[in-house]
């Protein structure tokens, strides 16, 4: 007697099944693909054979799991959402091999989406219902729309600083994330304009080796996604504004940067995304370190093992 549950309506041909797995009525799982444990695949759900669904994963009804799709740990699909693997697909002409979708631990697909072949839904991110994703998903991200743009990410709703207070000088705010200081600098208005300064060491807590200028950026485009080992960092909008990501690994914050009273204080070892930019936005960032192509950490999974070490470390 198997460890998981086939409904009597249900075709499934594989017998590589995790224990708890639950297969509904009218779904059909060809012979070659792979389920993991505790799974709940629901009614007209189409498995084909180079498929690895992970542990804890449900996919609703109507949906199919073509060649090449791979579902990570603890998924969730929602209903009649769209896979696909060939890129221009012809009746009869398969290619050399099919494009590999990965949708990663802990993602979830609404319904109705359709997710193009080849791209990757990192993470823990959210894919709304019925968007069309063109390209791949960074971790965390929360996705809308056809084609599917950037629109927040998760976590960060009950945490986020939208710092729209009038300045006050000389004020620094601590945020839940680790080492993550939001500045209120220097302001003095008069007749003759409006000035804005910081010292370094001082305002900014580091000596800075390098800086540069963020401009020109499509508002549908995501800058950063990545942390540094060593090098500090301290963000300024010039103009504009752009809302900024902080993550430490375990808690994670939204910043509003809209006047250039404000200035952002990100340490090594913290994931940093900036996003929403307006039309008109600068960003200047100041680092203590100068440029060195080694001191980025690029993957999230990465960054958070990294992250973790830091943290039992300093515990």
């Amino acid at each position: 007697m198997s460890d998981w549950f086939e409904h009597p309506n249900a075709l499934c041909e594989s017998t590589m099944v995790g224990a708890g797995t639950r297969i509904w009525a009218f779904a059909h799982v060809l012979p070659a693909a792979v389920i993991g444990k505790d799974c709940n695949i629901c009614d007209h759900v189409f498995i084909e054979n180079d498929v690895v669904v992970g542990d804890r994963v449900t996919v609703k009804c109507g949906v199919q799991l073509w060649d090449g799709v791979r579902l990570e740990d603890d998924v969730f699909i929602g209903p009649n959402a769209t896979f696909t693997n060939d890129i221009y697909p012809r009746s009869r002409q398969r290619p050399p091999g099919f494009a590999q979708t990965v949708i990663r631990a802990g993602a979830s697909v609404g319904a109705n989406a359709t997710i193009l072949p080849g791209l990757t839904v990192g993470t823990k991110a959210m894919v709304g219902a019925g968007a069309v994703v063109t390209r791949s998903v960074p971790p965390n991200a929360v996705v809308a729309g056809n084609p599917a743009k950037i629109v927040g990410y998760v976590d960060t709703a009950d945490h986020g600083r939208q710092a729209k207070a009038e300045p006050d000088a000389e004020k620094v705010r601590e945020t839940s994330v680790r080492g993550v200081r939001l500045h209120d600098l220097h302001y003095v208005q008069d007749m003759r304009g409006s000035l804005s300064a910081g010292e370094l060491g001082t305002d900014v807590p580091f000596e800075a080796k390098r800086y540069f200028l963020v401009y020109d950026v499509p508002s549908v485009e995501v800058r950063g996604e990545h942390a540094h080992l060593r090098c500090a960092q301290f963000l300024v909008p010039v103009k504009g504004s752009v809302s900024v990501v902080a993550d430490d690994g375990f808690n994670r914050e939204e910043f509003l940067l809209d006047r250039p009273t404000l200035g952002l204080y990100l340490p090594p070892l913290t994931w940093g995304i900036q996003y929403r930019y307006t039309r008109d936005a600068v960003l200047m960032v100041l680092a203590s370190e100068h440029y060195d192509a080694g001191d980025y950490i690029r993957d999230y999974d990465e960054f958070q093992k990294l992250a973790k070490v830091a943290r039992m470390r300093d515990e």
